[in-house]
């Protein structure tokens, strides 16, 4: 019997292959790319914080793409970790929106929409209304 291999096939509308174009014209997996460094942060140690703040309850992922106060209880380290992470996600936001040609609100949206499917169960992310949800 012979054998035949198929090639993908890239031309279909609504897939999702690592060659489509999302809204600000780059390959999806670019975007990807840029927005997990954003979300992971630039240095292993703030990810590490930002990663035990998040399991703790006290910080979660938004719509808009930045962090919240999941709790008004927590500590000063993690209010102040909370602006500093997302001082850099904004400052990196704007890179590629400018980039882009894109505006800042479109990259904020994307980047929460993706920060939030990566959030593994048990954290918190906020929902469109403002109210916070054990994922």
């Amino acid at each position: 019997m012979p054998c035949s291999l198929k090639s993908p096939d890239y031309s279909r509308q609504g897939g999702n292959t690592m060659f489509e174009k999302n809204v600000l014209g780059l390959p999806n997996r670019l975007i990807r790319i840029l927005i997990l460094t954003t979300v992971f942060c630039a240095t292993p140690l703030f990810a590490a914080e930002l990663q035990q703040a998040k399991a703790q309850g006290y910080l979660g992922e938004t719509p808009s793409g930045y962090l919240g106060l999941v709790n008004s209880g927590a500590p000063d380290d993690v209010k102040a970790l909370m602006a500093q992470i997302n001082s850099k996600r904004k400052a990196h936001y704007q890179a590629i929106a400018q980039r882009n040609g894109a505006s800042l609100q479109l990259v904020e949206t994307q980047a929460g929409r993706k920060a939030m499917d990566m959030t593994p169960p048990g954290q918190y992310i906020q929902d469109p209304a403002g109210a916070w949800i054990k994922k």
